[in-house]
């Protein structure tokens, strides 16, 4: 018998990279031939190197030039003919939405699609993403019209979301809390010593919170708290909500925020830190900075918003505030700065919560045990 193909589509090699490679891998080890496609990058040479077959469509991260997202589904239809994947495992929006279209078209036998998080056009009000939604979500519906479909969430709101407009049925719906994680690459290892570190790891966007976290550290300065309020991450000149390079000199300057840039070392930030902070009301699946924090058994603040609410335990691992509320996240981080033994204590329960439920090995058994159950099928 042939090996059983599966083709991973995901906008950025980088994204396959950081988020789905331990899968590909596992699938390939389990006999599987593994494809890979993404759009060109320059990630694409590490996952080459890795021994996973590429393959290169016209599909970007951004952009709504409609004739360029119609090439994009002719790009994926053009190599789902000419591959005939036995099974498809679509990532990100863009790929879930086109590669879904061109896999009917194409005749696929079996798609998997992540969806992880729904984006903002399902949150934003104004008329114009109104009008979005209503053409999304008739996308959805035409992409999960498949006969052997597992689409998978990490979040309840966005699964309910999609079940809501019609897209799918409960029977096509599989829950899996995140990318998963290698534990022993985030060790729990004790808090440092001295002035308390709070760290936000994530891309310098406006949806991600940035503005509520250096908000709350002039907050915190002002009512004379004694920390470190680090911000991690490097500017997204591609995405309309991007930060300014202005506005970090600004930052920069006054003084209360240390910018560190871009770091590939998350693992050694948060263990150098004593508190993970994520204020996010972008339109997340599960963040993975979150999980990491976990395993790094720090405790936690986010907002009670989809997806980062669904990365801790509320009162347990972490605190939940309210989105785009610097006051209130200033409240949340003064109150873990001054307990630290609540604050130790709801690392320790992150750490068990990654081990119990955020385990890179119980993601990847997950994401076997649907492939299996779809291709039998076929």
């Amino acid at each position: 018998m042939t090996e059983k193909k599966i083709l991973f589509v995901v906008n950025a090699p980088e994204f396959f990279l950081s988020h789905r490679l331990p899968i590909a891998i596992a699938a390939r080890d389990a006999g599987y031939e593994v494809h890979v496609a993404t759009a060109d990058g320059g990630a694409v040479r590490e996952i080459r190197r890795l021994g996973l077959v590429h393959h290169t469509v016209a599909i970007a991260r951004s952009g709504q030039n409609p004739f360029a997202e119609l090439g994009s589904i002719v790009s994926l239809y053009r190599l789902f003919r000419a591959l005939k994947p036995d099974l498809l495992h679509l990532i990100t929006i863009k790929p879930v939405l086109y590669g879904g279209i061109a896999a009917r078209l194409a005749g696929v036998p079996a798609t998997v699609a992540a969806v992880s998080g729904l984006g903002t056009v399902f949150i934003a009000q104004s008329a114009a993403a109104k009008v979005r939604r209503v053409l999304v979500s008739g996308l959805y519906r035409l992409a999960f019209s498949q006969r052997r479909l597992a689409v998978i969430f990490q979040n309840p709101d966005d699964r309910d979301g999609l079940l809501a407009i019609g897209a799918l049925g409960n029977d096509q719906v599989r829950m899996i809390r995140g990318s998963g994680v290698n534990l022993a690459d985030y060790p729990f290892l004790p808090e440092p010593e001295g002035r308390p570190v709070v760290a936000m790891a994530a891309r310098l966007l406006r949806d991600k919170g940035v503005y509520e976290f250096v908000e709350a550290a002039r907050l915190l300065k002002s009512r004379g708290v004694a920390v470190v309020m680090r911000l991690i991450g490097a500017l997204d000149p591609g995405n309309p909500t991007s930060i300014e390079q202005a506005e970090l000199d600004a930052w920069l300057a006054e003084g209360f925020v240390e910018l560190p840039g871009y770091r590939s070392d998350i693992a050694r930030q948060y263990t150098a830190a004593n508190i993970v902070c994520l204020p996010s009301y972008y339109g997340e699946g599960l963040p993975k900075t979150l999980v990491e924090a976990a395993a790094c058994g720090r405790a936690v603040v986010t907002t009670n918003h989809p997806g980062c609410r669904d990365a801790i335990e509320p009162e347990i691992t972490g605190i939940l505030v309210p989105a785009k509320k610097a006051s209130a996240l200033a409240d949340a981080l003064q109150a873990l700065i001054e307990e630290p033994q609540r604050r130790m204590r709801m690392g320790k329960a992150g750490r068990e919560l990654a081990e119990r439920a955020f385990s890179i090995d119980r993601i990847v058994e997950q994401h076997l045990a649907i492939y299996k159950e779809l291709l039998e099928d076929a």
